[in-house]
């Protein structure tokens, strides 16, 4: 089996686990590094090989994708001392994390330095579409590259979406996509807290809002299961944090101004900052209700 039969993926957490398993009993052999022993043991148990260091799976693949949580991580693992850039079979990075544009393009210069291109592949639909193999998969970089990467990107999620030729471009995507959901959860949350106070039925005000004009993803779907109780979508309310941070770092470096969003920010980074950071980042629902004397809750719940 040449170095080209071999995949390598980097952090199987909620979203990287999930998305690497769908690459498991294929035709390629997979390679894997997680400082986790036990998001390791599904894929010891799927046949993968596990590595001690991202710079050993790239010794090992041709083909290396990262799914981190921020931006240091990122940089330490392509970059670092035991990163990436030091692997000897690796010749192609597929980064999946959403760390904003000029990280990305930093990691590829100092990559393509040592021979390898790098592929800017964020995703998004959250941890139910990754179980599902619904996600949307994004993607930018050289075209070459890109039809490279396609077929496996395809494996993980339903549609590959190109979004330029230039490695970063499918990071602000995916930016613009998470701060527009995370500004409709704050929105909706405190639409429903005002409902709600007013004495309005939850159930009846969720079937309302989608089915009428101020239907959103955001609410109808993500914030659907906390009013309903469960508080379990998948993603920390860090996470989202960050990215409304990011966002507005980006927005900044290119002059744009976003109030509203900006305000949105607010409310995540108080909800992070009064102790949520670790909760399901549809807690941001109790964090409104907490602010407004009110509870939003489905009689079912």
């Amino acid at each position: 089996m040449n170095s080209a039969q071999h995949i390598g993926f980097l952090g199987l957490g909620q979203m990287g686990g999930p998305m690497a398993e769908r690459l498991l009993g294929q035709q390629f052999q997979l390679h894997v590094y997680d400082p986790s022993p036990a998001a390791l043991e599904p894929f010891i148990a799927g046949g993968a090989v596990v590595h001690d260091s991202p710079r050993a799976v790239a010794n090992a693949a041709s083909i290396v994708f990262a799914c981190l949580p921020g931006r240091e991580v990122s940089l330490a693992v392509a970059l670092g001392p035991d990163g990436v850039v030091h692997g000897s079979a690796i010749r192609l990075y597929a980064e999946m994390s959403t760390i904003g544009q000029d990280t990305v393009v930093r990691i590829g210069k100092e990559l393509a330095q040592r021979g390898i291109g790098i592929v800017d592949a964020p995703i998004s639909g959250g941890a139910p579409a990754v179980r599902a193999g619904t996600l949307a998969m994004l993607v930018s970089g050289s075209p070459p590259l890109v039809e490279q990467v396609s077929p496996l990107l395809a494996r993980i999620g339903k549609e590959v979406f190109v979004m330029g030729d230039q490695p970063g471009m499918a990071q602000v995507m995916k930016i613009v996509n998470n701060i527009i959901m995370a500004t409709n959860m704050v929105v909706c949350s405190e639409g429903l807290a005002m409902g709600a106070k007013a004495g309005l039925d939850a159930d009846m005000m969720m079937r309302l809002l989608d089915a009428g004009t101020g239907q959103s993803f955001a609410c109808s779907k993500m914030l659907a299961r906390a009013v309903s109780g469960q508080f379990n979508y998948g993603a920390a309310l860090a996470i989202i944090e960050k990215d409304m941070t990011l966002g507005l770092d980006e927005a900044s470096l290119m002059e744009v101004t976003m109030p509203t969003i900006e305000r949105a920010r607010d409310v995540w980074h108080a909800a992070y900052e009064a102790g949520g950071g670790r909760e399901d980042f549809t807690s941001i629902l109790k964090f409104v209700e907490k602010a407004n004397g009110t509870r939003v809750r489905s009689r079912a719940a």
